[in-house]
């Protein structure tokens, strides 16, 4: 397997001296070509650090971070940026939308400032539309949408660049249980239809139940891995096991 994602020794610190607080500790692991991989472990386990090292929004204090075989450390600013533009996608807890351009205008923005032809532009819009089922809101604005509407447009954004790598940070912590359920459908529709590689942060059992395989962490250190080989229950059984068992608490189901 084509490994997309290579994170070695990895440390993150923030301060100085005697008030330096290690968030990341020594994290080596890989994520290859097409997985859909979730991070899980307690509040303050570093989780949100790690995405963003991952996804070039942070620099680690000292490690190696590889996205197909580039040492992203090793770019200049100018380079990461347009790396990060035109090869990652990012889904975010609150959206990101800008209010006052339309839901077609909202997705297609990355293309325009990359200045793509409008035929391909169209072309894609068609193709992430039908898959996360916004045709009907397209000229609507995200005041008028609901908030789950309003994920899967955010969702649309980040597909519509054709990234190599998708980065969702509790894509589902503002939606009811019917909006969260429908994006994660969809992102799993993503994933299988599109072949894109998701990596994302979440707290919620159910919702890393749709990945392929889940990595847990505590006080920034790796601490254990389910892979999912059975069904989604299953896989959410073995999910809610290990946050049991992360976290010292008791096992609860709610699936």
């Amino acid at each position: 397997m084509e490994k997309i994602i290579e994170i070695q020794h990895v440390s993150k610190s923030y301060g100085y001296l005697l008030n330096k607080v290690k968030v990341l500790d020594d994290l080596s692991f890989s994520v290859n070509k097409g997985e859909f991989v979730g991070i899980m472990g307690p509040s303050g386990a570093g989780k949100s650090t790690l995405l963003n090292v991952i996804s070039t929004v942070d620099t680690p204090s000292s490690g190696l971070v590889k996205i197909s075989g580039k040492n992203i450390l090793e770019m200049r600013s100018g380079q990461l940026s347009d790396f990060r533009r035109r090869k990652i996608g990012f889904i975010f807890q609150d959206f990101n939308l800008v209010e006052s351009l339309n839901v077609k205008d909202n997705i297609l923005l990355p293309l325009a400032i990359d200045h793509i032809p409008v035929h391909t532009m169209e072309e894609r819009l068609q193709h992430v539309a039908e898959i996360l089922n916004i045709e009907k809101i397209l000229t609507a604005y995200p005041a008028a949408v609901s908030i789950g509407q309003k994920q899967r447009v955010a969702a649309a954004r980040a597909l519509i660049v054709n990234p190599m790598l998708i980065f969702a940070d509790e894509p589902t912590g503002s939606l009811d249980s019917k909006a969260a359920a429908e994006l994660l459908q969809y992102m799993s529709e993503m994933n299988r239809q599109d072949r894109a590689t998701i990596v994302m942060v979440t707290h919620d059992p159910y919702t890393a139940s749709y990945c392929n395989r889940v990595l847990f962490i505590k006080d920034g250190s790796f601490f254990s891995e389910v892979v999912r080989q059975g069904s989604r229950e299953q896989f959410f059984n073995q999910v809610i096991d290990m946050q049991a068992t992360i976290g010292g608490g008791n096992r609860l189901d709610h699936f």
